[in-house]
């Protein structure tokens, strides 16, 4: 038995992960009868496009200051991701780690942290 809505509201942060498996379930599927389908049929760069064109669609709902399409675009931008994601084998898991690990963190001192261990994988 699927969990209702109200359920589904009550545990947020299982969403991604959920929608992460509907989204693996329809990779193969139909791209007639399935968008998800559809798009991993178009391959790697339309899925990029689409989420360029969300975020730009959640940038101008922020700019416009409308809460409700705020909140409807990002949550484009997101499921997108997600098709991203999948597209690339990787689960949205991989993502909330990394967040949880730079939680606490400061953001200067995180992006330090990544240019330095970039420079070390290059042997500099």
């Amino acid at each position: 038995m699927s969990e209702s809505p109200k359920s589904a509201a009550a545990s947020p942060g299982a969403v991604l992960p959920r929608l992460a498996d509907v989204i693996a379930s329809r990779r193969d599927g139909d791209p007639d009868r399935s968008y998800v389908a559809r798009l991993f049929a178009k391959g790697n760069d339309a899925i990029l496009k689409k989420i360029g064109e969300e975020a730009t669609e959640t940038v101008m709902a922020a700019k416009d200051g409308e809460p409700d399409r705020i909140v409807a675009e990002t949550a484009d931008l997101w499921f997108h991701c997600l098709v991203m994601l999948e597209f690339h084998g990787l689960r949205p898991e991989r993502v909330l780690e990394e967040l949880a690990r730079r939680e606490g963190m400061s953001g200067l001192e995180e992006k330090a942290s990544r240019k330095a261990a970039a420079r070390e994988e290059r042997g500099e």
